[in-house]
């Protein structure tokens, strides 16, 4: 289970980093507090990290049951490949926001993967 608690700190730094830059962001775009838009550029950053906070909440749960339900091992591993995916979709969305697909699928296909595996392991416990 250490595996699990490694990646699940991870990528919660890894959302918080996101954060960090947003308020960079707001600085550097001359977007001032409360204001959420203006800048295309700073729009960006702040919308990768929304999203990234969108998939945590799918992959926390989803993590820690299938750690406890299937293998925590290959828990961790899939959630390293969605570390990495949120890491390619900030570097697309950035740069052209139509071309995020790939980090999006690579970090929302662990996620979906475990729920759906832990879901189908849990109810085939009952028949």
């Amino acid at each position: 289970m250490e595996a699990v608690v490694i990646v699940t700190v991870l990528a919660l730094a890894q959302y918080l980093y996101f954060g960090i830059q947003v308020g960079g962001a707001h600085q550097k775009y001359g977007i001032s507090a409360p204001t959420m838009s203006g800048d295309p550029n700073f729009e960006r950053v702040n919308r990768v990290h929304q999203n990234t906070l969108e998939q945590l909440i799918i992959l926390i749960p989803a993590l820690w049951m299938y750690a406890h339900y299937v293998e925590p091992l290959w828990g961790a591993g899939l959630a390293v490949v969605y570390i990495i995916g949120r890491f390619v979709y900030r570097a697309a969305y950035i740069k052209d926001p139509s071309s995020r697909g790939m980090g999006f699928t690579l970090s929302f296909f662990p996620s979906a993967v475990m729920a759906v595996w832990v879901l189908i392991v849990v109810v085939k416990s009952y028949f």
